[in-house]
């Protein structure tokens, strides 16, 4: 497999074959930034009465050495991401986990995000941010794949064991936001929408909104025509990356 960046727009593809990730100290906020980011917080909390200032994870940096790529992470909560308004403020740059789920004929599922998200309408691969790892474990590519499965199964239906998702790429987008994506076992067209209709089903029974309402299927940027509205800023350099790697197969 061939080590390259590939670029679209602000967004970086790389192609390693491992990632390794090393856990650091959050950045320090000056007293300054860290009272803005508080009152940012506040006012987007008092906004939107869900949010909820829970673990997350931070990329304090990025390296790629020869295949592998090293991925310096920080435990810190969702509140710093309120800095991203405040002008001036350093750049937080999120890390997240996806899933490409390909059908028998190669094309991938794709959701579109629900009203009850922070992205309604917006089409992404299933996936979600990476939580910092429970007392006593490590974050690392075992990790992240137990949290890439978790959120399959959340948002599409689709139940997958960590040890069959092989990594397919990783992103480097806005505000710097880390994407960790995997490659998983291939399904059948007919058993994706059954699973995805079926969880739809038991959300909406339990008086819950399901994070996508929405799935449609696409191998290469030419085919997200169906896709209306906004696309996560990685969706088509990902599926340029994946026609590449299938072409030469």
């Amino acid at each position: 497999m061939k080590l390259f960046p590939v670029r679209d727009h602000a967004v970086e593809v790389l192609i390693p074959t491992a990632v390794r990730l090393a856990e650091t100290a959050a950045p320090a906020l000056s007293a300054e930034h860290e009272a803005a980011m508080d009152r940012m917080w506040e006012k987007a909390a008092q906004a939107n009465p869900s949010l909820f200032d829970g673990p997350a994870v931070v990329c304090t940096a990025l390296e790629q050495y020869d295949r592998q790529v090293e991925l310096s992470w920080a435990r810190t909560t969702y509140r710093r991401f309120a800095l991203r308004r405040v002008p001036g403020a350093p750049v937080v740059s999120s890390v997240f986990v996806s899933v490409a789920q390909p059908v028998e004929d190669g094309r991938l599922v794709i959701g579109r995000m629900s009203g009850s998200t922070a992205a309604p309408g917006r089409w992404q691969l299933p996936g979600g941010n990476v939580e910092p790892p429970q007392p006593g474990t490590e974050l690392d590519e075992t990790e992240l794949r137990r949290q890439g499965v978790k959120e399959l199964a959340e948002e599409v239906g689709i139940t997958a064991a960590p040890d069959q998702l092989t990594l397919l790429a990783i992103t480097r987008g806005e505000n710097g936001n880390i994407g960790v994506h995997y490659l998983a076992p291939a399904l059948s067209e007919k058993d994706v929408h059954e699973k995805f209709a079926a969880l739809v089903a038991s959300e909406l029974s339990r008086g819950s909104t399901p994070e996508l309402d929405e799935l449609t299927l696409a191998a290469f940027p030419g085919e997200l025509e169906s896709a209306v509205g906004q696309h996560v800023d990685y969706l088509a350099p990902l599926l340029e990356r994946y026609a590449a790697w299938r072409s030469d197969e």
